[in-house]
């Protein structure tokens, strides 16, 4: 049976605020929570033992749960933390660069091979396989054919990133420090202004992109609520959806419903997001496009 996930939070929100999303996500019906930074290394109002703590109680509520690794090491510090982060010794970690895969294959640890791997083929998924991937998440601009001529190692799940601002880039530099005219190293945490990104519009005024701290992101929302049965023919085993700021239990029970066969009407869906939904890229077409009323 389909499972739900909970994307990593990828936004900087106050510690409170924070605390308070998982401790409301303890009681939504999503399967697998997955917890920690991955965008930047400054972000550190919550510590790793923090993290950890939540994990327990989201265990604790019936949840299965991953601890993400950051996709940029940049220096010694965060080598040092991602050391600690996949010794913990008591929950999975979804390792989002090889850095990570290394370290987990080392320590014979079973892991979840995240997105910012980059994994286009099937010997590069055989080779996460060999080294102790269980589960392995297609980076977002994978199309429906694609993924479904890709052969699945024995023993290998697929998540499928299904809903959120698709994380498009990274980057040494910080975009919402630049917008504000700030160093990186001195960024006043800016991010904390803007919780579900920054939007950046064309000279015409239409929505392109999100800034994200270093992370750059689509303006318009990923949503596969209406491809359900696509994504089921296409092996997909686990709906992967990013946290938002508003509306996210609301969110959740939608693609419950529409896992359990009910109709996901996007009309319904687009009453709890905060910008305009695409499906482009999962039907090979532009990112930005949504088509509905085409099946893949």
């Amino acid at each position: 049976m389909m499972k739900l996930s909970l994307g990593p939070l990828l936004y900087y929100w106050s510690r409170e605020d924070t605390l308070a999303f998982y401790e409301a996500a303890a009681g939504w019906p999503v399967d697998i929570v997955y917890l920690g930074e991955t965008v930047c290394s400054r972000r550190h109002l919550l510590r790793l033992s923090d993290w950890l703590e939540l994990a327990d109680r989201l265990a604790d509520a019936g949840k299965e749960v991953v601890l993400s690794t950051l996709p940029l090491i940049e220096s010694e510090s965060d080598l040092k933390a991602l050391r600690k982060l996949v010794g913990n010794g008591r929950h999975r970690v979804e390792a989002n660069d090889f850095g990570a895969v290394r370290l987990c294959a080392e320590a014979g640890i079973a892991f979840v091979a995240g997105p910012t791997l980059n994994v286009y083929n099937p010997e590069t998924l055989a080779m996460l396989a060999g080294m102790g991937a269980i589960r392995w998440v297609p980076p977002v601009e994978m199309t429906h054919a694609m993924l479904k001529a890709m052969p699945i190692p024995a023993g290998m799940a697929t998540e499928l990133f299904s809903y959120g601002r698709l994380p498009l880039a990274y980057s040494a530099r910080c975009f919402t420090a630049r917008r504000y005219n700030l160093q990186k190293d001195d960024c006043q945490f800016k991010c904390l202004e803007h919780p579900e990104g920054l939007t950046l519009y064309t000279r015409e005024e239409q929505a392109f992109l999100a800034m994200n701290g270093i992370q750059t992101q689509s303006a318009r929302i990923y949503t596969l609520a209406h491809r359900v049965r696509e994504l089921a023919d296409a092996g997909v085993e686990v709906l992967r959806l990013s946290p938002q700021y508003r509306n996210m239990a609301a969110v959740v029970d939608h693609y419950r419903n529409a896992m359990t066969g009910e109709t996901a009407d996007p009309a319904a869906l687009r009453k709890f997001m905060y910008a305009d939904p695409c499906d482009g890229y999962w039907l090979g077409k532009a990112g930005a496009d949504f088509l509905p009323e085409k099946a893949a």
